[in-house]
């Protein structure tokens, strides 16, 4: 028998708790102040009763399907729910078919489309026509970034609504207001739920308020184990314990396609380049725990060994070839262990992104100057022809001098003397940068007329 049988209305009672407790006004909805309380965007067009076409975007159980259904109601309008999941083009005319008689009676419609961004190319289109004429004011949900996964000319037509993940003490008011509301909530069944029950439910629900509901209505199927009405179901404690065996572990946020999947890999490189092995340690994690790629973040760190370690520990880039290397031959979970090893090495080692600037300086210059020719002295002279056109000609052997330092122009003429590397007095770079002082001076004691300033690039 339900839990919940006992109420008046059994179709009611069936229904989820997250799904009782939506709320019905903007006043009602919590944690989206920010569009939906006073001077707010979603506030003054419903005031106003001048809704526009919408792409909400935000994490899971922030509220994007309840504030939908709240704009049409408080507009009065006709809501239609529709699923990218399920539906197709046949299913958007068929809707289409539906407005133009709605309008024709004078009802506006509002279109909510949940997971748009699981809609293809034509799917999107076929919506193009309808909200460019007003036929349908289109609201469409997603968890992912519009800009990777609406087309451009939809959504150029709708305005982008940032939705935020609810905070802990919105989470806390939505758990709060389910316990005591005697309608739609468990207020007739006075439970009690203990404090440090209440914060690690919070906690658990990361933001989510269906997490948060389901949790609490899980667990209280688990402390009223009696016949529902009976007395011995009033005012039962739910404690951490009720929780843990009711609820399983929250799938951390984590889309590897989508935009969470670089902000994670931006923090992870961020935080090694500012050498806090810690918070490269628990961004590691993160993205382990979600389920990216171990061999992806080996070849990132890969990566961010030459680009922001460079000469200063030219050790560095061994450490995280063979990072990946060790893991390939393992796998996991051990293999973690050398990605950890690698990434406290990188984040510690000292920092040099002179490589990085070098090689775009570089670049760059190709592009200005194009394919300037290679001067004679140091072009190959396999033949006799070739040698008899001055390739070779006063190329000076370095090895035939002391300290194998020759004074040579190495670089086409019109970037004779241009410098692109400027090693740091960082690490190992610090020795490479007197090195080369120490070369320079020994050939070039006096600079020569035509030879350009040291610039950096």
């Amino acid at each position: 028998m339900d839990l919940f049988d006992t109420q008046t209305d059994n179709t009611r009672d069936r229904v989820p708790l997250a799904e009782r407790m939506r709320p019905e006004t903007l006043d009602a909805l919590v944690g989206q102040e920010h569009v939906t309380g006073p001077g707010g965007l979603i506030r003054q067009a419903v005031e106003k009763d001048r809704i526009f076409s919408m792409i909400l975007w935000g994490p899971p159980g922030c509220g994007k399907t309840t504030l939908a259904g709240i704009i049409a109601r408080q507009t009065r309008s006709r809501f239609l729910q529709f699923s990218a999941v399920l539906s197709g083009v046949k299913e958007i005319r068929s809707v289409i078919d539906q407005a133009q008689v709605m309008r024709a009676s004078g009802k506006k419609t509002v279109l909510f489309v949940d997971e748009i961004h699981r809609f293809n190319k034509a799917q999107q289109d076929a919506f193009l026509p309808h909200v460019e004429s007003g036929l349908i004011t289109l609201i469409g949900a997603t968890t992912q970034n519009p800009s990777f996964e609406v087309i451009p000319p939809l959504l150029s037509r709708c305005r982008v609504i940032t939705l935020k993940p609810l905070s802990e003490a919105a989470v806390g008011r939505i758990i709060d207001r389910a316990l005591s509301d005697r309608t739609a909530g468990l207020g007739e069944l006075n439970l009690v739920l203990a404090p440090d029950a209440r914060a690690h439910l919070i906690r658990i629900a990361d933001g989510d308020a269906r997490t948060a509901l389901n949790g609490l209505e899980q667990a209280a199927s688990l402390v009223l184990p009696a016949r529902p009405g009976s007395e011995s179901n009033k005012g039962q404690r739910i404690d951490v314990k009720d929780l843990e065996a009711a609820l399983q572990k929250k799938a951390l946020l984590y889309d590897k396609n989508g935009e969470e999947h670089y902000n994670l890999i931006s923090a992870l490189h961020k935080s090694l380049r500012g050498s806090d092995p810690d918070a490269a340690l628990y961004w590691l994690a993160r993205m382990l725990a979600a389920g990216e790629d171990p061999l992806y973040i080996a070849r990132r760190m890969i990566r961010f060994a030459s680009e922001d370690i460079g000469c200063a520990d030219p050790q560095a880039l061994g450490v995280a070839v063979n990072a990946m290397e060790a893991f390939k031959c393992i796998g996991a979970p051990e293999g973690e262990l050398a990605l950890v090893q690698a990434a406290v090495y990188l984040a510690t080692a000292p920092k040099s992104n002179r490589l990085y600037t070098a090689y775009k300086a570089v670049r760059k210059k190709v592009q200005e100057t194009g394919s300037l020719p290679v001067p004679l002295h140091i072009r190959n002279a396999p033949t006799a022809l070739v040698e008899a056109s001055g390739y070779g000609k006063g190329y000076r052997y370095a090895h035939d001098y002391k300290n194998a330092v020759v004074k040579q122009a190495y670089l086409p003429e019109p970037l004779k003397g241009k410098r692109f590397y400027h090693p740091t007095d960082r690490g190992y770079e610090a020795l490479i940068k007197k090195r080369l002082e120490t070369w320079r001076r020994l050939m070039c004691p006096e600079k020569s007329p035509g030879e350009k300033e040291d610039e950096r690039s």
